[in-house]
């Protein structure tokens, strides 16, 4: 699980810094993604290295899934009776909406790809430019999509802080003043995270991007 899980966080970090492009103007963008496009021609055919890099997320996301569902049913195995009292180490908002959140999320990716990687529920359809869909995505008559789009994005947050915190106490690294430390450091790289997947949407309903 930490494993996919530090695949799942290489690729959200990459996809914000790309995603940022945008505030240097559609050509930069639309450059960006044909860069994506065609790395290691020719030696790899036309989005060859994108394909791998999604066939993996997809691996990654479903082996993640499964780990989740296989240590909930090991620890109920475990402990067949509740316990009178429980109070998890891992404590917040976060801890309880981990399952339906992370199946919340899967579910917007599915979404998420048909809106603008294929352009198939996108206004500018499958044939415009990535920045084109990016851009007309987001519109402010589609301020459903942003707002879900919003929505999606926190959740991925509250998951990302708590899965962080996890991985660092499963190692056995958070004791003594590192708790406290690691507590703010998942929680400040997810803000980061978040804000900075936030920032072109927004900034495209509010005109700022145009």
């Amino acid at each position: 699980m930490a494993v996919t899980g530090a695949v799942m966080v290489g690729f959200l970090a990459l996809h914000m810094l790309g995603n940022l492009k945008i505030f240097y103007g559609r050509e930069s963008f639309n450059e960006y993604a044909h860069w994506l496009r065609t790395l290691l021609q020719p030696f790899l055919p036309y989005r060859g290295v994108l394909t791998l890099l999604e066939i993996g997320l997809f691996l990654a996301v479903v082996l993640h899934m499964w780990a989740a569902i296989t240590l909930t049913r090991r620890a109920r195995k475990a402990r067949p009776v509740k316990y009178v009292a429980k109070k998890s180490q891992a404590t917040g908002y976060a801890t309880h909406i981990m399952r339906w959140g992370g199946v919340t999320i899967a579910l917007y990716i599915v979404w998420h790809l048909l809106d603008l990687t294929f352009g198939v529920v996108n206004p500018a359809g499958f044939n415009s430019a990535p920045a084109d869909r990016m851009i007309e995505g987001f519109q402010p008559g589609r301020w459903w999509v942003t707002a879900v789009y919003v929505i999606a994005i926190i959740l991925v947050g509250l998951h990302l802080r708590h899965g962080i915190w996890s991985a660092f106490q499963t190692l056995g690294w958070v004791k003594g003043e590192r708790r406290r430390i690691v507590k703010l450091g998942a929680l400040a790289f997810s803000a980061v995270l978040v804000l900075g997947f936030l920032a072109p949407p927004l900034a495209i309903m509010f005109g700022v991007v145009k």
